[in-house]
């Protein structure tokens, strides 16, 4: 994967600020640490970092393109998964290909089907495409929006990046929030908005749609968009489908020029994608797959089962590495450094993010960076085939809410009184959550249950899942590791998306449908795992050294974050006896001490981004 970023100013010269363009550029560096490139005009300045994965030679960026006589210029992150096929399409109607790099295929498509080339492409993208002859700016993002793009206009500019922090260190853009930004780091947090950015006057391009800028203005529009049809497939026909587009999504995403691997952490999701992964690599004789897993040390002495945690994944892992004779590595955590880490990962996402969740994985990231480059994980089963709780307990799916935030009254105490009375809190979730729902492409066929779970889903693949997915991003490219889910293949997510509650939830368990796919895949006994999330730490000291700095925090006048919240209020609840004290304020996973975590990530990002409050 790489970094892009650029701005379009039809009313200055760009080509006279080319030190504002680096600077841009160089905070992307994590994501591209293998070149960097930039190309500027007089009105228009774009920006690449490369993380090298495919034609080393061939996919310099930005590229550019002669078509007749007109020039384009692309700045590109992602990963091509049609590319053979694209390749050929093109040739048919003309078009010369000088390169193996995918980058050169998306330029000449759009050289070809201009505002339509988006929906010619299976990936993972976000890019931007400089038209000098129109003078025109087009930028477009994945269709579930795993390559993330943010965008503002500034003045008489108009600025995207990868991340916000290439947008934050343009001397126009400032580190303001104002009422709506308030409420989605105080509410919907660590989650946002589609479309929101936090900042004041920042918003990310929602996946599956494409924005222009011109002399006119500017236009976004949606090219892709999930559609509700009736499902004719029986449920043998739907088992076969299946598991033929799974396989598909997975051997297209092997293509690579770098060493690749998967994920293992001994779950159905993961342990498809390496059994599928494996078997590729005994077809194409790529040697011995690497698999990788993430513990903590001493965390089998503190490991508590509960509902969301129903096992430790040490022995499923070696159950599933032995099963397919991979070379596996497991990633210790040292807890200690883990905390330490916290913000680190806050910079990463440029938001207080998943606390621990989040710098584990960054950790992860870091370790396997150093064996590879690309790895596959098995992210998104869970919102695609209904994994999470909250699909299958009655007062979940009827909580008529966010169901992973449905304790979200809980924060409203914490918050200081005069910035209840700005937000609204519960009307803003409401209003949130009322907008989902509206957007739900609805069914007429629908029973009451049918048509209640399509709008869990709906709300699970546009809302729960790019929290996962923009975790993922950046804990992962602030290594430069490229991660793959071959679960967020679009056709894969069509057809399951208009597949019966009824056959999703076959033999009424959770993923039913995809465990009786992976029959003849996996081992049964993986296949009858119950479900467990990504692994956590379990160790008494993170809650004691969490509580011990909100503690500390809470006596220094200065601090920022009481601003934002009641500084009694929090210093009274982390002097209680937190042991025992069960508060899943957010998902499966985020519970005392990750609040606790992300009132310190708050704290740190409102220093370190010298955030004002407007």
């Amino acid at each position: 994967m790489c970094g892009i970023t650029g701005w379009v100013d039809f009313k200055e010269d760009v080509s006279q600020k080319t030190g504002i363009l680096d600077a841009m550029n160089k905070t992307l560096a994590a994501r591209g640490p293998d070149a960097e490139g930039t190309w500027v005009s007089k009105h228009a300045a774009l920006g690449h970092r490369r993380l090298i994965v495919i034609d080393p030679e061939g996919g310099i960026q930005p590229m550019i393109k002669q078509v007749g006589n007109r020039k384009f210029v692309i700045t590109y992150n992602g990963e091509l998964y049609n590319m053979q096929e694209l390749r050929l399409k093109l040739l048919s109607l003309g078009h010369q290909l000088t390169s193996r790099s995918d980058t050169e295929l998306i330029l000449t498509a759009y050289a070809e089907w201009g505002l339509e080339c988006p929906k010619h492409l299976n990936g993972i993208f976000a890019f931007a495409i400089w038209d000098e002859a129109q003078q025109q700016l087009f930028i477009a993002r994945d269709r579930i929006g795993v390559k993330p793009l943010f965008y503002t206009q500034a003045g008489n500019s108009f600025l995207f990046g990868s991340e916000l922090k290439a947008l934050l260190v343009h001397p126009e853009v400032q580190p303001q929030i104002d009422d709506e930004g308030l409420a989605e780091i105080l509410m919907i947090g660590p989650a946002r908005t589609p479309g929101v950015g936090v900042f004041r006057g920042i918003k990310e391009l929602k996946p599956g749609h494409w924005l222009k800028v011109n002399r006119d203005g500017m236009v976004v529009k949606p090219y892709w968009e999930l559609v509700s049809r009736h499902h004719t497939d029986d449920f043998e026909t739907t088992v076969v489908r299946v598991r033929e587009l799974f396989r598909d999504a997975v051997r297209r995403q092997l293509v690579s020029d770098v060493p690749i691997g998967t994920m293992l952490s001994g779950g159905l999701d993961s342990s498809a994608i390496s059994a599928c992964t494996a078997q590729v690599f005994k077809e194409e004789g790529r040697g011995v797959l690497h698999t990788f897993s993430v513990d903590y040390p001493d965390n089998d002495r503190h490991f508590n089962p509960n509902e969301f945690q129903p096992n430790p994944d040490a022995p499923w892992v070696r159950i599933m590495s032995e099963y397919i004779g991979s070379h596996h590595h497991t990633v210790y955590i040292d807890n200690h450094e883990l905390m330490d880490t916290l913000n680190r990962a806050m910079e990463a996402r440029d938001l207080p993010g998943m606390a621990d969740i989040d710098s584990s994985l960054l950790l992860f990231s870091r370790e396997i960076k150093k064996e590879l480059t690309v790895v596959l994980s098995g992210e998104c089963a869970d919102e695609v085939f209904g994994g999470y709780p909250w699909f299958h307990r009655e007062e979940m799916v009827n909580a008529d809410t966010f169901p992973w935030s449905r304790l979200v009254a809980d924060r409203i105490p914490f918050i200081c009184p005069d910035i209840v009375s700005r937000i609204k809190p519960l009307d803003y979730v409401e209003a949130c959550y009322q907008e989902a729902l509206a957007e739900v492409p609805r069914l007429s066929e629908d029973n009451t249950i049918e048509a209640r779970m399509r709008e869990m889903f709906y709300l699970n693949l546009t809302r729960w899942m790019p929290t996962l997915l923009d975790r993922k991003d950046r804990m992962s490219m602030a290594f430069g590791l490229e991660v793959r889910v071959p679960f967020c293949d679009h056709h894969l997510v069509e057809y399951v998306w208009n597949i019966p509650w009824s056959m999703k939830s076959y033999g009424h368990r959770e993923k039913g449908l995809l465990r009786h796919a992976l029959k003849g895949i996996l081992p049964d006994q993986i296949i009858e795992r119950k479900k467990s999330p990504y692994p956590k730490t379990h160790h008494p000291d993170y809650l004691r050294t969490m509580q011990s700095q909100v503690i500390e925090l809470s006596k220094d006048p200065n601090a920022p974050l009481f601003q934002l919240l009641d500084r009694k209020a929090v210093r009274q609840f982390a002097e209680q006896d937190l042991s025992k004290k069960h508060f899943p304020w957010f998902g499966q996973l985020m519970n005392v001490p990750a609040l606790l975590a992300y009132w310190l990530q708050l704290n740190e990002w409102l220093v370190r981004y010298k955030v004002r409050v407007t």
